[in-house]
C-alpha cells in the first residue's frame, strides 16, 4: 500500500509563498486554542501546543487533504477528560501519562482502518448531515468565540448555551475596547477579501487588531484589552508513555470510543472544506494520515488530535494551496514561541475572536438550506435536525444522529420502488412500449398481459411493498393473467426478493396466467440460478429482446380472447386479425365468383 500522496510535486515557488502567509496565521490562531483546549482536557496548557506540531506534521505528510489541519479540538478536548478523568485525577502524572497511551491506541485503530480499506463506512454521511455539521460548528465557533471578542470572561458553564447566557448576563460588563479591537479586526478582513483573495486578509487583519489594542492599552494605561499573555515552551520531548498496569486494560473500549469520534469528526471536516475546495479526499488515505498522526503524537506528549474546523477553515481561506502550509504552521508556531515570546504575548484575544467569527460566517450557507426545504424536505430536516443536535448533543452523537436519519430516510426510498405499467403507443410506428403516465389520453392495455417495469431493487425490505403492489394489480385487473416484468431497472434481488417473485410466478399459474422477465441484470440471474427459481420458473421465461417476448407469450395468450378483442395492442394481434380478414376475404371471393354483378359489386364495397 501506498502510504504518501507524494503532494510534494504540486510545490512551487508560488504555492511556497502562499503555504508560508496561511502556516503563519494558522501558528497565530493555534497559539490561544491549544492552550484553552489542553486546559479544557485536564492537561497541562504545553500539551495542547505540543499537539498542533507533531500531529499536525505527520498529518499533512501522509493525509488526503491540501487544506485539513490536524491538531487539537474542543470535541476532542471535552472527549478525553470524560474518558480519562475517572481513572486518574486530572493534571496527574498518571493522568497525562493515560492520554498520552490512549492517544496511541486511537491512532493504531485509525491506521488499521485506513489501511484495510474501510473508509466506505463514512459515504453514511450525506451532504444534508455534512451542511448541518459545518453549519453547527460554525454556530458553536461563534458562540465560544463572542465572549472573548466582547472582552467578557469566560462562561461558567460548557455549550454554546451556556457562553451565550453568559453574554446576555454581563452585557454591561462589555469590554468596548475589546469589542473595538475584535471589530476592527473583522471588518479589515472581510473589506479585504472582497478586494481579492489573493490578498493575506486575515493576517492583515489580525495585525490590525494587534496596532489597535497597543493603542488603546498605550493610551488608557493598563491593559484595556486582555492578551493570551505568556507562552510555555513549545518544543514536545519524546517518551514513551507508562500509564499504571491496572488501567490498560480499560482503555482498549476508550480508545475504540475516541477513535469513532476523531475518525467521523476527521472525515466530516475533510469532506467539508473539500466541498468549498473541490478537491477530493481519498477517505482512508486521510485514516491513514490521523492514525500515525496519533502514534507519533502519542510518543512526542501529545494527546488526541484530530482535523481541526478552527484551523482548516482559516487555511483555506488564507490561500493555502498544498499540505506545506500545515507543515510551515507547526514549525512557525516552535520558532514564534521560541523567538517571539514577548511579542506573542501581547496579542489580543479579541482580536482572534473576530477572525474566528469571520470564519464561522463564512461557513453558514443559509441559501443552502433554503435550497433543500424547497427541493427535498427530508433532506432538509436531516440538515436542520444535524444542526441543532450540534448545539445541543456531543459532537459525535450529532453525527451518529444525522447519519442514522440519512440511512433511514434510504431505506424507506429504496423500499419503495417505483411501479410503472408499459402498454406499446399505438401512434408508434414500431410500437415503442410507454409507461401510461406519460400519455394525455392513455389507450387501452392488452385485456390478457400486464406488462410492468419496476425501478428499484427488491429486497427484504421493499418484499411487503412489492407483494402489495402485485396483489394491487392482480385486483384491479384480474383478466391481466400473464405478467411481463421489464426488469432492467431492478438492480438488486436478495433472497427474499427471490422467494416473492417465486410466489408471485405461483399464484399466476394458479389462475392460468404466467409470469416472464424482460432483461433481468446479470447478478440478478446469478442469484435466481443458485436458487433454483430459474430452474423452477424455466429458462423459457426469460427474454432479450421486446419482439421476442411479445411474439413467445401471444402464443400462450387465450386465443378465443384474442378472437374478439378489438385493441390490438402488439403488432403480432394486427397480424393474427390481418390473416382472418384475408382468410375471410378469400372465402368471400370464392362465394361470389358466380354471382350476379350485383352481388360482385357488394363484395367489393364490403372488401375495401
Amino acid at each position: 500500500m501506498t502510504i504518501t500522496s507524494g503532494w510534494w510535486r504540486r510545490v512551487t515557488l508560488r504555492t511556497m509563498q502562499a503555504d508560508l502567509v496561511a502556516g503563519l496565521l494558522g501558528a497565530l490562531l493555534v497559539l490561544p486554542q491549544g492552550i484553552a483546549f489542553a486546559t479544557l482536557a485536564g492537561l497541562p496548557p504545553q500539551y495542547g501546543l505540543y499537539s498542533a506540531i507533531v500531529p499536525t506534521i505527520v498529518a499533512a505528510v501522509f493525509g488526503s487533504s491540501s487544506h485539513v489541519v490536524s491538531g487539537p479540538t474542543n470535541a476532542n478536548s471535552l472527549a478525553m477528560f470524560a474518558a480519562v478523568s475517572p481513572l486518574a485525577m486530572a493534571g496527574s502524572p498518571d493522568y497525562i501519562a493515560l492520554a498520552l497511551a490512549v492517544t496511541i491506541m486511537v491512532g493504531i485503530i485509525q491506521f488499521a482502518v485506513g489501511a484495510l480499506k474501510l473508509g466506505s463506512l463514512t459515504d453514511f454521511l450525506s451532504p444534508a448531515v455534512l451542511l448541518g455539521f459545518t453549519s453547527g460548528a460554525a454556530a458553536l465557533i461563534a458562540c465560544y468565540a463572542l465572549p472573548d471578542m466582547l472582552g467578557l470572561p469566560s462562561a461558567s458553564g460548557h455549550g454554546p448555551g451556556a457562553a451565550l447566557v453568559g453574554v446576555v448576563e454581563n452585557w454591561r460588563s462589555i469590554n468596548w475596547s475589546a469589542t473595538s479591537v475584535g471589530l476592527a479586526t473583522l471588518v479589515v478582513a472581510v473589506g479585504l477579501r472582497a478586494i481579492s483573495r489573493k490578498i493575506p486578509f486575515m493576517l492583515i487583519g489580525l495585525l490590525v487588531g494587534w496596532a489597535l489594542s497597543e493603542a488603546l492599552n498605550l493610551r488608557i494605561g493598563g491593559e484595556a484589552v486582555s492578551v493570551i499573555g505568556a507562552i510555555p515552551t513549545a518544543i514536545p520531548s519524546f517518551a514513551i508513555p507508562e500509564p499504571p498496569f491496572q488501567d490498560l486494560t480499560r482503555l482498549a473500549s476508550v480508545a475504540a470510543a475516541l477513535a469513532v469520534i476523531a475518525l467521523g469528526q476527521s472525515v466530516s471536516i475533510a469532506k467539508a472544506v473539500a466541498a468549498r475546495s473541490g478537491e477530493r479526499i481519498d477517505v482512508n488515505r486521510e485514516f491513514v494520515g490521523q492514525g500515525l498522526s496519533n502514534m507519533f503524537g502519542g510518543l512526542s506528549s501529545s494527546y488526541l488530535s484530530c482535523g481541526s474546523l478552527n484551523r482548516s477553515l482559516p487555511n483555506f481561506e488564507a490561500g493555502a494551496q498544498t499540505p506545506a502550509a500545515a507543515i510551515f504552521a507547526a514549525a512557525a508556531l516552535m520558532g514564534l514561541v521560541a523567538v517571539a515570546a514577548p511579542l506573542l504575548r501581547q496579542l489580543p484575544t479579541a482580536a482572534i475572536a473576530g477572525l474566528l467569527i469571520y470564519t464561522a460566517w463564512s461557513l453558514l450557507d443559509f441559501s443552502r438550506f433554503v435550497e433543500l426545504a424547497r427541493l427535498n424536505r427530508v433532506d432538509f430536516a436531516i440538515a436542520a435536525t444535524t444542526f441543532c443536535a450540534m448545539a445541543v448533543l456531543p459532537f459525535h452523537i450529532a453525527i451518529m444522529l444525522g447519519a442514522g436519519m440519512s440511512l433511514a430516510a434510504y431505506l424507506q426510498r429504496t423500499s419503495r420502488p417505483h411501479f410503472r405499467i408499459l402498454t406499446p403507443d399505438p401512434s408508434d410506428a414500431s410500437r415503442r412500449f410507454t409507461p401510461l403516465d406519460e400519455f394525455e389520453q392513455a389507450p387501452a392495455e392488452c385485456p390478457q398481459l400486464k406488462m410492468l417495469r419496476i425501478e428499484g431493487a427488491t429486497y427484504y425490505g421493499a418484499t411487503q411493498f412489492v407483494g402489495d403492489k402485485l396483489h394491487q394489480l392482480r385486483l384491479r385487473s384480474p383478466d391481466q393473467k400473464h405478467l411481463l416484468v421489464m426488469a432492467r431497472s431492478m438492480n438488486f434481488v436478495d433472497l427474499a426478493g427471490a422467494e416473492l417473485w417465486r410466489q408471485e410466478a405461483a399464484r399466476r399459474r394458479a389462475i392460468g396466467g404466467d409470469i416472464y422477465f424482460h432483461r433481468p441484470r446479470a447478478p440478478v440471474l446469478e442469484l435466481w440460478t443458485r436458487t433454483g427459481f430459474l430452474k423452477w420458473m424455466g429458462a423459457d421465461h426469460i427474454f432479450y429482446s421486446k419482439t421476442q417476448a411479445i411474439s413467445k407469450i401471444y402464443q400462450r395468450l387465450d386465443p378465443k380472447i384474442c378472437e374478439t378483442c378489438k385493441i390490438r395492442a402488439f403488432m403480432e394481434c394486427g397480424s393474427a386479425h390481418l390473416s382472418q380478414e384475408v382468410a375471410a376475404n378469400a372465402g368471400l371471393v370464392k362465394r361470389v365468383s358466380g354471382s350476379t354483378p350485383e352481388q360482385r359489386r357488394e363484395a367489393n364495397i364490403h372488401d375495401r
